[in-house]
């Protein structure tokens, strides 16, 4: 039993472990799996046990909604599944080929940096200062000097793939913000996993046709890691963690989570540690603080004082995707 006054601060840093070792598993399934096809499967399982949790929840509590309903329910359900567990995934594992976990993770930390400059184009009211402004191509200078393009090699090709994959979650994140839905969180993350499983057998079979895969016991084993415990324990850690912490505080656990993939990679995969990787990574994290400033103010003062918030029951703020959670606020 973990005593109380720990209990958040242990939960952090379980979830960063979880999610920065999925960048790991998802390594060793590369190497006998195809990169889309392993995204599917994924999710096939993922999606299948969470569908089974929200309807068996729905049947037992009339309150509870378990399915979309309206139509704003389905748009959000398929921009969700279609671009942030489809495309972006596809892109996720392609990429992911060509860089160690430690790049990985380092370039996908980049999302919560892009996506206000979606929401600078398509969203009203939303307006950049001097400081943001900074941040922002402060953050795309670290990812410039992770891909090192002085070497135009594979690990280029493939910080340039994670790079579009961030981008495609970014502008999907914030056409997703437009729509208001009662639909919840638990609820919103089954359907999304469903119809992204469907779009990335969909991508696999019109890139590779339907291949033979050998399913070796290492290839087994980090299908089944991911599907249950990065995607659905970190899920609830996370939201746990949401309303223990709050928002700001939480989403900190991706500037953990690269630190941690970059150690786990090293130590059980044998990947080396560039100096470009710990630069751009820091230079990222120091983009990211510039833009966040006056959150991350807020946030310390709101520490002072027990957080009530129930994220849970306002699902259009949230996402998570791959072992990354990132907040529409």
């Amino acid at each position: 039993m973990i005593p109380s006054r720990y209990r958040n601060a242990v939960l952090f840093a379980l979830l960063a472990v979880i999610w920065g070792s999925s960048f790991v598993a998802i390594e060793t399934g590369l190497r006998t799996l195809p990169p889309v096809l392993f995204a599917a499967l994924r999710y096939d399982i993922a999606g299948a046990l969470l569908l089974v949790a929200v309807a068996v929840l729905g049947r037992r509590r009339d309150d509870f909604q378990w399915r979309p309903v309206t139509r704003t329910d389905w748009t959000l359900v398929g921009i969700g599944g279609v671009f942030m567990f489809g495309l972006y995934l596809a892109l996720v594992f392609t990429g992911q080929r060509y860089v160690t976990s430690g790049v990985g993770a380092v370039v996908l930390s980049l999302k919560p940096v892009v996506t206000p400059l979606f929401a600078l184009a398509l969203l009203p009211n939303e307006r950049f200062n001097a400081l943001e402004v900074a941040g922002v191509l402060l953050a795309l200078v670290g990812v410039v000097v992770v891909a090192d393009p002085t070497s135009l090699g594979g690990s280029t090709v493939g910080v340039g793939l994670l790079f579009v994959a961030a981008t495609v979650f970014a502008l999907a994140s914030v056409l997703t913000q437009r729509l208001r839905t009662t639909l919840p969180a638990l609820s919103q993350q089954a359907w999304m996993m469903a119809v992204g499983a469907l779009v990335l057998h969909a991508t696999s079979a019109a890139l590779r046709g339907w291949p033979s895969v050998s399913f070796t016991q290492p290839a087994l084993v980090s299908l089944a890691y991911l599907a249950v415990v990065v995607s659905i324990v970190g899920y609830f850690i996370y939201f746990d963690l949401l309303e223990g912490i709050g928002a700001n505080e939480a989403n900190l656990v991706n500037y953990v989570v690269p630190v941690v993939a970059t150690l786990f990679g090293a130590l059980l995969l044998g990947e080396p540690i560039t100096d470009a990787t710990i630069t751009g990574f820091l230079v990222i994290v120091a983009g990211f603080v510039l833009l966040k400033w006056a959150a991350l103010k807020r946030g310390v003062v709101a520490a002072r004082r027990p957080s009530r918030s129930l994220p849970g029951a306002t699902s259009s703020e949230t996402v998570v995707v791959s072992g990354n959670v990132y907040y529409r606020g």
